[in-house]
C-alpha cells in the first residue's frame, strides 16, 4: 500500500527546481486540480470543459452557465501564473495572495458584490456568510489577520511544510478575506506554498467535498488542525498513487 511518505519521496526523487521541470512532473495533473477545485465552487463545470481550455484555450459551443466558463478560464491563467511564480520564486506575500486571486477571479463577481464595492483582488468591504458558523473576519481586520497569517508563513522548514500548509488554509478559509473565490485561491495558494517547500501538490477530489469542509469546519469551531493535515494526507496519497506505482 502506498502511503504519504511513499509520495513524498517520489516528488522529491523529481529534483523539481523550475517551471519546466514542474511542468513535466505535473503533467495532465494540472487539468485535474483546476477541474476539482473549481468544481468545488461551481458545480456545473465539467472535466471536458476543463480539458479544453488547458488545451486549447476555449470551448466550442459551450452553453453552460457564463460565469462557470469564466472560472475555467481563470483557473488556466491562475495555472500559468503559478508557472511563472515558481520559476521567479516570488515570495508567499500579501502581493502573491492578490495577485492569485485576482486572475482567479476576474469576471466572476457578480452585480450585488460589484455595487458593494467588492473588486477581484482587493480585500473584501463587507461580511460574507462563511461556512456553518462563521462569518469569517471583520473586513476592517482583514488586512491585520492576513498580515498576522503570512508572517507565521515565513522560514517554515520543509519537514513542517504539510503542517503549515494545512494550517495555512484552514486560516486563509476562516479569515475569509475575499468577497468570493476563497476557496479556489486558497487551494491554489497552498499547493504553491507546497511546491516552494519541495512537496507534491494535491488535488481535493471534488467528490470528497463533505469530508474536505467537515476538514475546515474543525479548525473553525475547535482549532483542530489534524483531521485536515489526515486529510490532505490522503488526497496527495490519491492524488500520486497512480505515478508511484508505475515507478515501483
Amino acid at each position: 500500500m502506498i502511503g504519504y511518505e511513499d509520495v513524498l519521496a517520489y516528488w522529491k526523487g523529481k529534483k523539481i527546481r523550475n517551471a519546466a521541470d514542474l511542468d513535466e512532473a505535473v503533467n495532465w495533473q494540472a487539468v485535474n486540480l483546476a477541474y476539482n477545485s473549481t468544481k468545488i465552487e461551481e458545480p456545473t463545470v465539467s472535466y471536458a470543459d476543463t480539458r479544453e481550455i488547458f488545451e486549447h484555450g476555449r470551448v466550442v459551443g459551450y452553453t453552460g452557465d457564463i460565469k462557470a466558463l469564466f472560472a475555467l478560464q481563470n483557473a488556466k491563467r491562475g495555472w500559468e501564473l503559478f508557472m511563472s511564480c515558481f520559476d521567479e520564486r516570488r515570495p508567499f506575500d500579501e502581493k502573491l495572495v492578490k495577485d492569485f486571486h485576482y486572475v482567479l477571479t476576474a469576471g466572476t463577481y457578480d452585480e450585488r458584490r460589484f455595487m458593494r464595492g467588492e473588486r477581484p483582488g482587493e480585500y473584501k468591504h463587507g461580511d460574507y456568510v462563511t461556512g456553518r458558523h462563521e462569518a469569517g473576519a471583520l473586513p476592517e481586520d482583514v488586512e491585520e489577520e492576513m498580515r498576522e497569517l503570512l508572517e507565521d508563513m515565513q522560514d517554515i522548514p520543509e519537514e513542517k511544510a504539510l503542517t503549515a500548509a494545512a494550517f495555512f488554509h484552514a486560516k486563509f478559509e476562516n479569515i475569509h478575506a475575499f468577497a468570493d473565490g476563497n476557496g479556489r485561491c486558497g487551494r491554489l495558494l497552498m499547493n504553491y506554498f507546497l511546491v516552494l517547500k519541495d512537496h507534491p501538490v494535491i488535488s481535493i477530489d471534488v467528490e470528497e467535498r463533505n469530508r474536505y469542509m467537515e476538514a475546515l469546519e474543525a479548525w473553525d469551531e475547535k482549532q483542530e488542525l489534524e483531521p485536515l493535515k489526515e486529510f490532505l494526507k490522503e488526497q496527495t496519497v490519491r492524488t500520486w498513487e497512480k505515478h508511484v506505482l508505475k515507478r515501483s
